[in-house]
């Protein structure tokens, strides 16, 4: 072969490669797409929380003495079980004591005292009834007679008077024993210690008028559960008392506790710089055990406001803006852009009511740059 046909022949080559190499970088790449199948099931309306919601006991006291003063006995400690009625805290209060003691021996006094007079009043009851048959048979002088008339009234004005003293001594007894209860601290129901701020001879104060301080003790009853969470003002409207519910927390993953709702707050939450949103508070199926629950967990709540059974449903994420969605045609490897009808939605699917058929297959990788109606893609693997 001639030296130039030789070079055209190499220059020729090298165009084609060019161009083989240039075609390549220019073709038009095949997207990859996740897919979904168009299927049948049950698809629910849901209303949630917009924060986290909290788990709570379903009784909690934050208990303090009425009065200030020395710890002088602290019989519990923090995550003690207690019951009813055991004392927990109790205040320097031996003067209190002192004085109760004081009063039932002055009642015990006025007691006998009452008793002595009763008596002098009984006989001279007795002595006057004499006096009166004596004063029917002339048998006596009226000035005699009016003098032991007279002395059984003073009798008788005497134990009443002794009766007043005992009930007034009481009554005093019961003031000092209402504020020797006030520096005690007894269970108001059965319960778990959750919180003690205090220790033994630490001084105590309750708080004043308008300033909150800690409680002495917070008394939890962990018997039940209930989580109060609170959702958006538009969607309150929609909330009723007894509808389901689902409770999920982070500390039980992926796992759904069945609930009910039985409270809905009757006014609207409003914070400053956040949306306004009224508190709702569901309870747990009685089938649900508490064992591990621990009072102050984050949860979230999905009420569920309605339900379709066996409907036609695709991912929620299928869907983009306008009711379309992307149908892959196995035919041909391409999409096909289609407007549909839906019913009920959540996070998670969509009910079709119409522009879908069952076993269809739709594109749920929507986020994917240059998606359009008939271009050719393949599937993905994952």
């Amino acid at each position: 072969m001639p030296r130039h046909s030789l070079r055209w022949f190499i220059v020729l080559l090298m165009v084609i490669l060019a161009g083989v190499l240039i075609w390549y970088k220019m073709r038009p790449k095949v997207l990859e797409v996740a897919v979904a199948e168009v299927t049948r099931g049950t698809v629910e309306k849901i209303v949630a929380n917009t924060r986290a919601g909290t788990l709570e006991a379903c009784r909690t006291a934050n208990l303090s003495p009425g009065i200030g003063g020395q710890i002088s006995v602290l019989n519990v400690n923090e995550g003690d079980s207690i019951k009813k009625g055991q004392l927990l805290l109790e205040l320097w209060n031996n003067d209190l004591k002192s004085e109760a003691m004081l009063a039932e021996k002055e009642i015990e006094a006025a007691e006998a005292k009452a008793a002595a007079s009763l008596l002098k009043a009984q006989i001279a009851s007795r002595e006057a009834e004499r006096m009166q048959k004596l004063i029917a048979d002339n048998a006596i002088s009226e000035q005699d007679a009016d003098k032991i008339l007279t002395e059984a009234k003073v009798s008788q004005a005497a134990y009443e008077a002794a009766s007043t003293e005992i009930a007034a001594r009481r009554a005093r007894l019961g003031v000092i024993k209402a504020n020797l209860e006030r520096t005690m601290l007894v269970a108001p129901f059965d319960g778990i210690i959750a919180k003690i701020n205090g220790e033994l001879n630490e001084y105590v104060t309750p708080s004043p008028p308008g300033i909150p301080t800690p409680p002495t003790i917070q008394l939890l009853d962990i018997s039940c559960f209930y989580v109060i969470a609170p959702i958006d003002e538009v969607d309150a409207p929609l909330v009723k008392v007894d509808m389901d519910a689902r409770v999920i927390m982070d500390a039980f993953r992926d796992k759904n506790f069945p609930a009910r709702v039985r409270r809905i707050d009757p006014y609207v939450l409003d914070l400053e710089k956040q949306a306004r949103t009224v508190d709702v508070e569901v309870e747990f199926a009685l089938s649900i055990d508490l064992d591990d629950f621990l009072a102050g967990y984050s949860a979230d709540v999905e009420i569920i406001t309605a339900v379709e059974e066996n409907v036609l449903r695709i991912p929620t994420q299928a869907l983009l803006e306008g009711n379309k969605v992307y149908v892959y045609r196995p035919h041909d490897q391409k999409l096909q852009d289609r407007t549909v009808k839906i019913g009920l939605s959540n996070w998670d699917n969509t009910q079709i009511t119409e522009g879908l058929q069952e076993g269809e297959t739709v594109i749920i990788s929507t986020d994917k740059p240059g998606l359009k109606d008939g271009i050719r893609v393949t599937i993905s693997k994952d």
